[in-house]
């Protein structure tokens, strides 16, 4: 099969055109220029009209796929038809963001087309003739960069790692896909929990709080933690061990098992900063630490860090910020 050096990116309706979306068509922009080819956009799902307009800004042409089968995500139903509308396009890459979804499908969208697979990624280019994407290893203390041999190369972004694109003076052409696939009811999705009300997706946060073990319990979340990242407009999150102890919900863990973050800062409270956790902050622009231990391995990565008990520090530092935005 002939391939072009279009640029084809997925995005999800409900998810709307969120920071992870915006990188992604920022990301996908480049690289088309790069390749000297377009970039198309594919938008799956009930209100995918209102997504395709933000997504027209960026690309040069937006495909809506809103058939009722594909009103709601079920994942063989979502995999054929990205694979018919992937295979049709015969793009040089197919791009997608870092959300349940996008995870889900990847690979298996690059399995069906003979095409390369790969995640989490923080860095995409062209090289030669080939795209390169890198992502961290080892738990982040390295930083690979994998040559996608097979075309199409297939890849999910870590959020926040790619900017936005500039508007496009026109805007990309809008059509809708006319999909002839029946719905696949071999797995099935029977439930959706959506996160707290209120509160943005942690990969897509600026700033973080973040709490670990040495909390001591889930009150200090709440008294200590939640005052002080109200004053930063923070996000609040947790290492595993304080998702674990069920002191916060599961949804805050943010390490190798849990969520990639890239915020502008990570402020880390009573975390020692094992290599798990470190995996999930490796992209961090500013990491600063609070822990009481002057070997924790967190004073390693961290620009700014205090060697002391949280439960002096943090009072001190919400008076600081309150004063300082008292003379503002």
């Amino acid at each position: 099969m002939h391939l072009m050096n279009d640029v084809l990116i997925i995005l999800f309706a409900a998810n709307g055109f969120d920071k992870g979306a915006q990188g992604l068509a920022g990301a996908g922009r480049r690289l088309a220029d790069e390749l000297g080819g377009s970039l198309r956009a594919v938008v799956l799902g009930e209100g995918a009209e209102a997504v395709a307009g933000e997504a027209a800004r960026v690309a040069d042409a937006v495909l809506i796929a809103e058939q009722a089968e594909l009103r709601e995500y079920q994942p063989e139903t979502y995999l054929a038809a990205l694979a018919k509308l992937c295979g049709e396009s015969r793009p040089r890459a197919v791009l997608l963001a870092n959300d349940t979804y996008s995870q889900e499908l990847a690979p298996r969208i690059a399995h069906r087309l003979g095409g390369s697979a790969a995640g989490d990624c923080v860095e995409l280019r062209v090289e030669g003739d080939a795209v390169r994407v890198g992502r961290q290893v080892y738990g982040g203390k390295a930083h690979a960069v994998l040559e996608l041999k097979r075309s199409p190369a297939v890849v999910w972004l870590r959020a926040r790692s790619f900017t936005p694109a500039a508007p496009r003076a026109a805007a990309g052409e809008v059509t809708r896909a006319t999909l002839n696939i029946q719905a696949d009811t071999r797995t099935r999705l029977v439930e959706r929990r959506r996160e707290a009300g209120g509160e943005s997706r942690l990969e897509e946060a600026r700033v973080i709080v973040s709490g670990g073990r040495g909390i001591g319990g889930p009150e200090p979340f709440e008294t200590e933690l939640r005052p002080l990242a109200e004053l930063l407009g923070a996000q609040l999150a947790a290492s595993r061990a304080a998702c674990d102890a069920g002191w916060v919900p599961p949804t805050w863990q943010v390490g190798q098992t849990g969520k990639k973050v890239t915020p502008e800062l990570y402020l880390a409270i009573a975390i020692t900063g094992a290599s798990q956790h470190m995996a999930g902050i490796s992209e961090a622009k500013t990491i600063a630490a609070v822990n009481t231990d002057p070997d924790a391995p967190i004073f390693k990565h961290c620009r700014f860090g205090i060697v002391e008990d949280y439960r002096k520090v943090v009072p001190l530092l919400r008076e600081k910020l309150k004063q300082v935005m008292s003379d503002e």
